[in-house]
C-alpha cells in the first residue's frame, strides 16, 4: 500500500465518518444510532498513527502548490509519532465516553461532525511539516473549537455556564455563558492566528521552503538581525501563547468550560491547548537554539518564553487555589502545566547535552506533555461524570458518595498522584528532570528564579489536585441529588485513558532516551521536592480548605486576580474608544476627503479653468498654442544647457 494512504486514512476517516450524522440531523432515529461510525472513523485514526508509529520514519511529501513551495509534507519524527498516537487514542477514548455522556443531546450532528473535525485537524497540525499545512490544521483547530465549546447555543441550563448565576464584581458579570464561550475563544485565538500568519508568510518570503526541518534557521536569523529575530518569533509566538492560552491570554480557556466535558478533556489533553506547546517543540527541535548563541536576537527570544512559561505556570496554579467549580479547577490546572511545557523547552536554549542524540529539555517537556495528557483527560472525564451523578458542577461529595462512585474515585487517586509528582509515579521521573534542568540553569547561568518558581508552582499544584479529591469524594458537602445508576461507557472511558499511564511510566524505565530521567530522579533534590510534594499533597487532601483561601484571598484566586477585567471590560472600552474614532471621524475624514470637499473641489477648480479658457474666440486659442510652444522650448534649452 502507497504511503500516502495511510496519512488520507489518519486525516480523512473521522471527517467522514462524522459526515453522515451531519446530513441526518434532522432524523432523531439516526442520529441516535450514527456516533458509533463516527467513533469508529477515529478507530482508524488510531490504527493509522499506530502504524505510522512503528513501520514510517522520516519525511514524506506530495505536491500541492509546488511554485509556491508549498506541499503536503508530513514529518514523521520522534515527536510527531509519539504525539500522533497521544491524539488519536485520547481522541479514540473520550469519543468512547461520548457515547454515554452526550446521548439525549438536542444538536448531536452538530457535536460528532465538529469533535471529529477537531481530532482531524489537531493530527494535521501533528504530523505537518509545511508551515501552511500546519496553519490549515491550525485553522481547523479554531473553528471546531468554537463549535464545540459553544455547544450549547441555548444558554438555557445554567450547568454549562462558567461563575455564579447574578453575581458581579464593580461594572463586570460574573457569570458567562455557553455561547459567550464559544465567542470568546475564537476571538481571543484570532487574535493571535493573525500574526503567526504574519509570520509565516514572512518566512515564505525570507526562505526557499516552508518546511520546518529544511528551513536554515541560523541563516534566517542571521540576515534578518536581531530585532528582526525578535519580531519575526514574537510575531509567531503570539499564536503559540494564545492557542495555549498563557497568560495574559488565558481567560478563553476557563471560560470554555461551558462546553461539554468531553470538549474539555480533548481540549486540556491532547488538542487546541497543547498544540501551541507542542508546536513549540517541534520549531525548537529544528531550530536547535543551543547551536545559535552566535546569533543576536534568540537568547532574548528564549529568555521570554522560560518566563512567561513560568509566570502562567504560577497563575493557574495560584488561581486554582480558590476555585469551586469542577472544570474551571482543572483549566487553571492545565494553565499552569502548558506553561511548564513551555519554560522546560526554552531551556533548551541553554543546555546542550543530549540523550539519544535528542536534547535533554525537549524530551523532559514532551514526556510531561504525554502524562499530563492522559492524567488530565482521566480527571476531565471523571469530573464528567460527576457532574451528571449530582447535576452540580460545583466541588461536592463526601466519603459515602465515593464508596457509591468507587470507579472514578479510584481513576482520580490514580491520575492524581501519576500527574502531580509524588515519587516514584510517572510524572514525578519527569519532574526531577525538571528539578535538573532548573538547577542546570542557576549552576551555568546564574538564574535562580528558574528553580525556585518551578518548586513553589509544583507544590502549589500539588494542592490543587488533591483539593479536587478530597472536595469531590472525602471532604466535600454531601450531594443535594445522586444519580450514580448506569455510564458504564463513561467509566470504560477513564479506565481505559488512566490505564496508559501505567504504559507511559513503564516507558521511561524502558525506553534510552528516558534513562536519564530515572537517574535524576535518585538526585537528592528531587527526593526532597518529591516528598515536599507528597505533604502538601497528603495535607491539602486532609484540610483541602484552609480559612484564608475560603474568605478574601479564595475569592481574589477564584476571580482569576480579577484578569476577567481586561478581557471584558477594559480591551472592549479601549475597542469600543478606538471604534468611536474611526466612526465619528474617520469615516468623516474619509468623506471629506474622497466625496464632498478636497477631491470634489480639485475636479471642480480644473473644471473652472477649463471652461474660462473655452471664450469661442479663436485668437485665445492661438495664445494658448503659442504659450505651449514657447514653454516647451524654454524647458529644452534648459535641459540643452545642463548636459
Amino acid at each position: 500500500m502507497n504511503d500516502w494512504v495511510f496519512f488520507l486514512l489518519l486525516f480523512l476517516a473521522p471527517v467522514i465518518s462524522s459526515i453522515p450524522i451531519a446530513l441526518a440531523y434532522k432524523d432523531d432515529k439516526w442520529t441516535s444510532k450514527l456516533p458509533y461510525l463516527s467513533v469508529f472513523g477515529i478507530f482508524i485514526s488510531v490504527l493509522m498513527s499506530l502504524h505510522i508509529f512503528f513501520a514510517m520514519s522520516g519525511q514524506y511529501s506530495y505536491e500541492w502548490i509546488p511554485d509556491l513551495g508549498i506541499n503536503f509534507v508530513f514529518m514523521c519524527d520522534y515527536l510527531s509519532r509519539y504525539m500522533g498516537v497521544i491524539t488519536a487514542v485520547i481522541a479514540f477514548f473520550i469519543a468512547i465516553y461520548g457515547l454515554d455522556y452526550m446521548k439525549g443531546d438536542y444538536r448531536p450532528s452538530w457535536y460528532w461532525f465538529c469533535f471529529n473535525l477537531f481530532t482531524a485537524s489537531m493530527l494535521l497540525v501533528v504530523y505537518s511539516d509545511n508551515l501552511f499545512l500546519l496553519f490549515v490544521g491550525w485553522e481547523g483547530l479554531g473553528a471546531a473549537s468554537w463549535g464545540l465549546i459553544g455547544h450549547w447555543f441555548r444558554d438555557d441550563d445554567d450547568i454549562a455556564y462558567v461563575g455564579k448565576a447574578g453575581r458581579k464584581v464593580g461594572p463586570l458579570d460574573m457569570s458567562w455563558a455557553p455561547s459567550f464561550g464559544g465567542w470568546r475563544a475564537i476571538s481571543t485565538i484570532r487574535f493571535g492566528d493573525v500574526p503567526m500568519f504574519l509570520a509565516i508568510a514572512a518566512i515564505w518570503v525570507l526562505s526557499p521552503t516552508l518546511n520546518i526541518s529544511e528551513i536554515d534557521w541560523h541563516t534566517l536569523f542571521i540576515s534578518l538581525g536581531a530585532a528582526g529575530t525578535i519580531i519575526l518569533m514574537l510575531l509567531f509566538l503570539t499564536g503559540l501563547f494564545t492557542k495555549s492560552a498563557q497568560f495574559p491570554f488565558s481567560e478563553w480557556l476557563m471560560t470554555a468550560m461551558t462546553g461539554p466535558t468531553t470538549v474539555s478533556a480533548l481540549l486540556h489533553s491532547a488538542t487546541m491547548v497543547a498544540a501551541g506547546a507542542f508546536v513549540f517543540l517541534k520549531l525548537t527541535w529544528y531550530i536547535e537554539p543551543w547551536h545559535l548563541h552566535d546569533v543576536p536576537g534568540v537568547e532574548p527570544v528564549y529568555l521570554l518564553i522560560l518566563f512567561v512559561g513560568l509566570i502562567s505556570g504560577l497563575y493557574g496554579a495560584l488561581c486554582g487555589t480558590g476555585m469551586r467549580e469542577r472544570k474551571v479547577l482543572l483549566a487553571a490546572s492545565t494553565m499552569s502545566s502548558i506553561g511548564l511545557m513551555f519554560a522546560v523547552g526554552a531551556t533548551s536554549y541553554w543546555i546542550h547535552e543530549e540523550i539519544a542524540g535528542m536534547n535533554w529539555a525537549l524530551l523532559a517537556a514532551f514526556w510531561y506533555m504525554a502524562i499530563h495528557a492522559f492524567a488530565k483527560a482521566s480527571l476531565f472525564l471523571v469530573s464528567g461524570h460527576l457532574i451528571h451523578a449530582t447535576h452540580n458542577r460545583f466541588l461536592c461529595g463526601n466519603f459515602e458518595f465515593a464508596k457509591r462512585m468507587k470507579p472514578a474515585f479510584i481513576i482520580t487517586i490514580i491520575a492524581s498522584i501519576f500527574l502531580v509528582g509524588i515519587p516514584p509515579f510517572g510524572a514525578y521521573w519527569v519532574k526531577s528532570m525538571m528539578d535538573e534542568l532548573k538547577l542546570h540553569l542557576w549552576h551555568h547561568n546564574d538564574m535562580i528564579l528558574p528553580i525556585v518558581l518551578l518548586i513553589i508552582i509544583s507544590l502549589v499544584y500539588a494542592a490543587v489536585i488533591a483539593k479536587f479529591l478530597s472536595l469531590n469524594f472525602l471532604k466535600g458537602d454531601k450531594p443535594e441529588h445522586e444519580h450514580v445508576e448506569g455510564g458504564g461507557l463513561m467509566k470504560l472511558g477513564y479506565t481505559l485513558m488512566v490505564a496508559v499511564l501505567f504504559v507511559l511510566t513503564y516507558g521511561i524505565f524502558k525506553f534510552e532516551e528516558t534513562q536519564h530521567f530515572v537517574h535524576a530522579g535518585t538526585e537528592s533534590l528531587s527526593l526532597i521536592v518529591g516528598m515536599s510534594i507528597l505533604v502538601v499533597f497528603v495535607a491539602a487532601v486532609y484540610k483541602p480548605q484552609i480559612k484564608a483561601f475560603s474568605s478574601n484571598i479564595g475569592v481574589f484566586f477564584n476571580d482569576r486576580m480579577y484578569l476577567p477585567f481586561l478581557n471584558d471590560y477594559i480591551v472592549p472600552k479601549i475597542g469600543f474608544f478606538i471604534a468611536h474614532l474611526v466612526q465619528d471621524y474617520g469615516n468623516r475624514a474619509i468623506d471629506a476627503f474622497f466625496n464632498t470637499k478636497v477631491i470634489p473641489g480639485f475636479f471642480k477648480a480644473i473644471s473652472r479653468a477649463i471652461r474660462a479658457i473655452q471664450t469661442g474666440f479663436l485668437t485665445t486659442y492661438v495664445k494658448i498654442a503659442i504659450g505651449f510652444v514657447l514653454l516647451i522650448l524654454i524647458l529644452a534649452s534648459i535641459g540643452g544647457m545642463g548636459l
